[in-house]
């Protein structure tokens, strides 16, 4: 018995060693990793952040150009209006307009009322130009004019019938002009296919004109005369057509829509002595038949561009 009881207080001890030298390890294991809390979370009160936008720095240059829109619109059409070039930049253009008309009795027969007309006159007018292409399509030229207007009425009447009982009878009549012109313009050009063949532009003319007038009639048995001197400025829009019947020659058909008009006119009589004098001014658009031009352009460029122009047959 005492030797059972020896060998169970040596167990005892031994487990009691054990205990004692496992401890320390274990708190000291409990230091080194505590332990990780747990956390919940409630997304029902939780607010999402705001998004907020992001600048980006514009270019200086990107909002001039915005800036410099023509027409009143978000976003500039293009149109494509430019892309046919008719004309090139560097082109000089030299070119001679004329016209030409006459009138006579067989003019008077839709007036049914004049009576014994006989009439005679002639209108010619002659206008050189030269013009620089400071760019595609544009240019700026010069232009000088000479009209002359020639006109004679042998005898004219009028018979309104024999109820109005109104009879008019003018023996004779005589009338000459002669103006001087000079003028500055402005051409645009649009080319109306893809070969530049056939196009359409746009003329802004500022002109300034100076005359002489000579006007003659006969009272009983003398002739009488007066004398007029004129000067107009004139400010007029002009479009027309045109096309290359040459590599470089083309023609042209021109005609006048209006525009502003000032005049001042100073009359004489047959010992040259002032008499009278006035100003009159007017402005309107509308279709002049009596200012239709028809003309030739020579088109002139330099060899070393003459590469750009090409002309095909068909």
């Amino acid at each position: 018995m005492k030797k059972e009881n020896r060998t169970i207080s040596a167990f005892r001890r031994l487990l009691l060693a054990a205990l004692c030298c496992m401890l320390p390890a274990a708190a000291a294991a409990q230091t080194e990793t505590p332990a990780t809390p747990t956390y919940i979370y409630d997304t029902s009160t939780v607010k999402k952040p705001k998004q907020t936008a992001v600048m980006t720095p514009v270019n200086d240059a990107v909002q001039q150009k915005a800036k410099r829109h023509f027409m009143p619109t978000r976003r500039r059409i293009d149109r494509e209006v430019e892309k046919n070039k008719f004309v090139y930049k560097g082109e000089t253009m030299m070119g001679l307009t004329i016209s030409y008309g006459t009138l006579n009795a067989d003019n008077a027969d839709m007036f049914p009322i004049f009576d014994e007309i006989n009439v005679g006159g002639s209108i010619v007018t002659l206008n050189p130009y030269i013009g620089y292409f400071y760019r595609d399509n544009n240019c700026f030229g010069v232009r000088f004019g000479y009209s002359h207007v020639d006109g004679t009425l042998d005898s004219f009447g009028v018979d309104l019938g024999e109820q109005n009982d109104i009879e008019l009878d003018i023996p004779w009549i005589d009338l000459s002009s002669r103006r001087f012109s000079a003028s500055a313009f402005h051409r645009t050009y649009v080319g109306l296919d893809e070969k530049c063949r056939f196009g359409a532009f746009g003329e802004l003319e500022l002109s300034y004109t100076n005359g002489n007038n000579m006007f003659a009639y006969k009272s009983g048995d003398r002739l009488k005369h007066t004398r007029s001197k004129s000067q107009s400025v004139r400010v007029l829009f002009s479009p027309g057509v045109a096309v290359y019947a040459l590599p470089n020659v083309s023609a042209s058909v021109s005609f006048g829509l209006g525009g502003f008009k000032y005049t001042f006119t100073q009359q004489y009589d047959e010992n040259g002595e002032k008499t009278g004098k006035r100003h009159y001014s007017n402005l309107n658009f509308r279709l002049n038949l009596l200012d239709i031009r028809i003309g030739l352009t020579f088109h002139l460029w330099n060899a070393k561009k003459s590469a750009k122009r090409t002309f095909v047959k068909q």
